[in-house]
């Protein structure tokens, strides 16, 4: 005898106003019925801003926007022990872009899933198509509800024909009967009543069946149309009733008034079958081809109803061989003639009704629940266990967003980037800085790639010159702050500042789209370059070095640049041998800001200038500083700002700041690009979860909606404020993830550097 299963169900839940909920509550119900099933439990997702009073099924709930919530029902999942979870999916009910937070839930999964894809994109975006991978990627099996999935499945997304399992959609087994008494019930006696229902929004083509109702009247004049269902939550928040409103106002523009019934209900079921047993026609003028499934068609078919429909996927196939009317889209002629045609032909509207009800027989909710159960049977039986997903396991972060730069772009003005923010808006009291310019124009290169949005051309003039108007020639060294009104705060700005701005300048003059810009920026550079060999700083050493790497990528003969090149290297490599001992392989006593800047500089000066040594020297002090920014659980947790001049310390946890996360990402992929090893790639794309919400608080830093990064991590909280320089480390880092996102074969493997590296880890 076949054991009894334990089934979670992921997705939305009643009482929650939608077709997915109502959905998941049915066949969580249908299977719980069965004897194959010994235990059933929703996890159901929560849209912003809402509260529901969910049954005893639902378990847990998961508010879409809180990524950490997705981590924490995994491990409800896991620890539940279910034996399949059925995942429920539709592109707008996840949160992230394109729904993507769903994923991590799904890669700490240590269950078998099976997804039933409500809606599957013939042209779906970047995003969208990398999400469905990594959600099939993820499944043991996928469902779809017709044919048309499983072509669009296999020939769109590749996936793999035995991977893909057809279920209809399910119904309510109700008798077949005729609609008088309902009708009575429903204070509709004597009418030829039209149906439509379901949450009213635009797509649904209600338009069109209110413009065919004169046809219809003239030739039945006792004709009603009913539509039945409340307006769409997500329509309500946008724009009220307008909708609902703008359909009225046209039944009296038409002087139908009277013969158009609109029903602003969400119904039970109960009731909901009552309505459906009194019409006569049941009609889905839906605009869209794409529609995958509605239960709404699938729930009136089944009830044994003749159905006049648009030729979108469902009916399409549901409606094939005589089963139902198709209509063209749009089409209110036409909708009004077969409508017409069938309220006055007896005979032919009752051999629909029974032809429908005779084949929608095998797709009852208990013969739903019993192919599910099927599948969910031989999924289990096929998937190989693993262990409960690590956080420093070499796998990505399976999606990483697109490029959001509204917040960046309200962080600026004609003068360039602001340093601080209140929340979100800019604080003009603290003016600008050469260091969050320089950034903002590394970006601004960073942008130059095909696929990705550049900035606006108008921007990055604003940024180069604002590093133009930092160098002071006088001093031979670019200044830093500068207030509100433009006035330098000071006539020479840090050793730190002038090497980023130099960086900014040799990145600009090897990858800026405008050649111009390109000669300024090579200019400006080959000027202030010699101020960099009296500097002390490490990091301004470093971030020279950073700048000389591009430089020397457009002029690579550049004999002061190769020999100042060398010396910087030497002098890092040299403060690192001075310092370093068993337990601490660093360049100075202290840890302190942008740290992996350091180990960064010297990997990619030794892999450009073929130095293995210097190349070697970076990677141990990088995995050195891994090491201290991996937690036990296997989370990043960049150097807190605590722990800056506490001699050989291990560092603190907190504050922790965007800047070490970006730094991170570069040196580790730096690492991963020079000798291969998966695992530098791991570590930068942890580095990277760490703005998502893989942190010591579980929180996300970023706001996908904005492209806004939190200032940081308190003990307790996140900073809320969103200044120049989050902002700026996010959209690197990102840009950097994208760039690698599915690219292992970009890596360099030179063996002997290789050799040279083996120790490191």
């Amino acid at each position: 005898m076949t054991r009894s299963q334990r089934v979670a169900f992921v997705g939305n839940s009643l009482p929650r106003r939608c077709g997915i909920a109502t959905f998941t509550a049915d066949l969580q119900q249908a299977i719980a019925a069965t004897a194959r099933c010994s235990d059933t439990a929703i996890v159901a997702m929560t849209d912003e801003g809402r509260r529901y009073e969910y049954p005893a099924a639902v378990r847990l709930e998961i508010h879409e926007t809180q990524l950490e919530e997705y981590a924490h029902a995994a491990d409800f999942l896991n620890a539940g022990r279910f034996d399949v979870v059925s995942l429920q999916h539709e592109f707008g009910i996840f949160g992230g872009e394109a729904g993507n937070y769903i994923v991590p839930l799904l890669s700490r999964l240590t269950t078998p899933v099976v997804t039933t894809l409500h809606t599957v994109l013939d042209k779906p975006t970047t995003m969208q198509r990398r999400v469905m991978r990594e959600i099939v990627d993820a499944s043991t099996t996928v469902v779809v509800m017709a044919e048309k999935g499983r072509e669009l499945l296999h020939g769109t997304y590749g996936v793999a024909a035995d991977k893909i399992e057809v279920i209809p959609h399910g119904i309510p087994d109700c008798s077949f009967v005729g609609p008088e008494a309902a009708k009575v019930r429903n204070g509709f006696s004597g009418k030829a009543v039209i149906l439509t229902f379901g949450l009213i929004s635009p797509n649904k083509g209600i338009e069109v069946m209110i413009d065919a109702m004169p046809a219809i009247l003239r030739r039945r004049p006792d004709a009603v149309y009913v539509v039945l269902g409340a307006t769409h939550p997500n329509l309500v928040r946008r724009e009220s009733e307008n909708y609902r409103e703008r359909l009225k106002a046209r039944t009296r523009e038409l002087g139908i008034e009277n013969d158009v019934v609109f029903l602003d209900q969400f119904v039970d079921q109960a009731t909901l079958l009552d309505f459906i047993s009194m019409c006569d026609v049941y009609a889905t003028p839906y605009l869209d081809e794409a529609q995958m499934t509605s239960g709404t068609l699938a729930y009136s078919f089944g009830a044994g109803k003749a159905v006049v429909s648009t030729p979108y996927w469902h009916a399409r196939e549901l409606l094939a061989d005589g089963r139902g009317v198709l209509v063209p889209f749009g089409d209110s002629a036409a909708t009004g003639r077969e409508i017409a045609e069938l309220l006055t032909d007896d005979l032919r509207r009752h051999a629909l009704r029974r032809e429908a009800y005779s084949y929608s027989r095998t797709m009852t909710w208990q013969r739903t629940a019993e192919y599910y159960l099927d599948v969910y049977a031989a999924a289990a039986s096929r998937y190989r266990a693993k262990p409960a997903t690590r956080r420093n396991s070499p796998s990505i972060s399976p999606a990483p967003p697109e490029i959001n730069l509204t917040h960046f772009y309200s962080m600026c003005d004609d003068t360039g980037l602001f340093q601080h923010a209140v929340h979100s808006v800019p604080d003009r009291v603290h003016g600008y800085c050469v260091d969050d310019n320089a950034r903002a124009l590394l970006l601004a290169c960073a942008l130059n790639v095909p696929g990705e949005e550049r900035l606006r051309e108008e921007l990055t003039a604003h940024l180069a010159a604002f590093v133009q108007n930092s160098w002071n020639p006088v001093t031979r060294r670019f200044r830093n702050f500068m207030s509100f009104d433009r006035r330098w705060l000071e006539d020479s700005g840090s050793e730190d500042s002038h090497g980023r701005a130099l960086w900014s300048l040799a990145e600009c003059s090897r990858s800026d789209t405008n050649a111009s810009r390109r000669k300024w920026a090579a200019a400006l550079f080959a000027e202030a370059l010699p101020a960099v060999q009296s500097f002390q700083s490490p990091r301004a050493w470093a971030f020279t070095l950073l700048g000389l790497e591009a430089f020397r990528a457009s002029l690579p003969q550049d004999v002061r640049a190769i020999r100042l090149q060398s010396l910087l290297a030497d002098k890092l490599s040299s403060v690192l041998r001075a310092t370093e001992s068993e337990d601490w392989v660093w360049f100075e006593e202290v840890l302190a800001y942008d740290n992996a800047r350091l180990p960064q500089a010297l990997i990619v000066t030794g892999a450009s200038a073929g130095l293995a040594a210097h190349t070697a020297a970076g990677m141990r002090s990088l995995r050195w500083l891994m090491t201290l920014q991996t937690t036990d659980t296997g989370i990043f947790r960049p150097v807190g700002s605590e722990s800056f001049g506490s001699k050989r310390a291990r560092p603190r946890a907190f504050d922790q700041q965007p800047l070490e996360a970006t730094a991170t990402i570069s040196a580790c992929l730096a690492a991963w690009r020079v000798d291969g090893d998966i695992r530098w790639k791991a570590d930068a794309e942890r580095a990277f979860e760490w703005f998502l919400g893989s942190n010591d608080l579980s929180v996300p830093l970023v706001d996908l909606e904005t492209g806004s990064c939190c200032d940081g991590l308190h003990p307790n909280r996140v900073n809320e404020n969103k200044g120049g320089e989050s902002v700026v480390s996010y959209l690197l880092g990102v840009t950097e993830i994208r760039r690698i996102a599915g690219s292992v074969g970009e890596c360099r493997r030179p063996g002997r550097l290789r050799a040279l590296t083996d120790q490191v880890h």
